[in-house]
């Protein structure tokens, strides 16, 4: 959460592109012949919850979903920005599974870096592997975010969360059009689909936002964040 108090639950916005600047030229001539990039369709796996993780994924276009896939409905763990890594928390010692799914809300681009290859340089490179260290941090501080307003928020904070969250973070505008669906939204926010649908009439209602197909415009940022903070 930010000075202004909007919530950054479902996001971590920093990018993490700063973290190849540590690399010498030999690593990173070393990265860029063990790396291959390939392009996703909408809605096409990017990684396979239980599949073997043979790469480390780092999104340089598009926009994707991070889920722990259920019986009945899946848990969002994030949306994932270009300039990220996808399934870092996947390369750890003993581990050779991703422990979670990714998909494509929109046809998206991935750099996919040997995790071996990955893992050496981490080890030879203590700046590099500060840099890692510190985007696991954030990582995890974005997960624990989202798993408390989950469990503490009501309905209605949980769908303002979400509009900030996709406004000020995501798209970074208070118009923008959203490439997600209702189903999307509903497993944003761990509610059904009616309820969100019902929210967002009220929230329209009461002119805090505006919609028009798959447009949204933020019309009252400030009561969004109390209701954020307080619903």
């Amino acid at each position: 959460m930010d000075k202004l108090g909007i919530p950054a639950s479902c996001i971590v916005e920093n990018k993490h592109s700063g973290c190849f600047d540590a690399l010498t030229e030999e690593e990173k001539e070393i990265l860029a012949k063990n790396t291959v990039d390939i392009r996703y369709k909408k809605g096409e796996g990017i990684a396979k919850q239980g599949s073997f993780a043979s790469h480390v994924i780092y999104l340089t276009e598009g926009l994707v979903k991070v889920y722990i896939e259920g019986r009945n409905k899946d848990l969002v763990l994030k949306i994932v920005p270009p300039d990220h890594f996808i399934g870092l928390s996947s390369i750890y010692e003993g581990n050779n599974a991703f422990i979670y799914s990714a998909a494509p809300y929109i046809d998206s681009e991935a750099s996919l870096i040997d995790v071996n290859v990955f893992k050496n340089l981490i080890r030879r490179n203590p700046k590099f592997a500060y840099e890692i260290i510190n985007i696991q941090n954030e990582n995890a501080a974005q997960v624990y975010g989202r798993f408390f307003c989950l469990t503490r928020k009501q309905s209605h904070g949980l769908v303002a969360e979400l509009l900030l969250c996709l406004s000020t973070r995501v798209f970074k505008a208070d118009k923008f059009c959203l490439p997600i669906t209702r189903n999307d939204l509903a497993d944003l926010t761990g509610l059904s689909i009616e309820s969100v649908l019902r929210i967002m009439k009220e929230f329209k209602e009461d002119s805090l936002i505006e919609t028009k197909g798959k447009n949204i415009e933020i019309l009252n940022m400030d009561s969004l964040i109390k209701i954020s903070r307080f619903g």
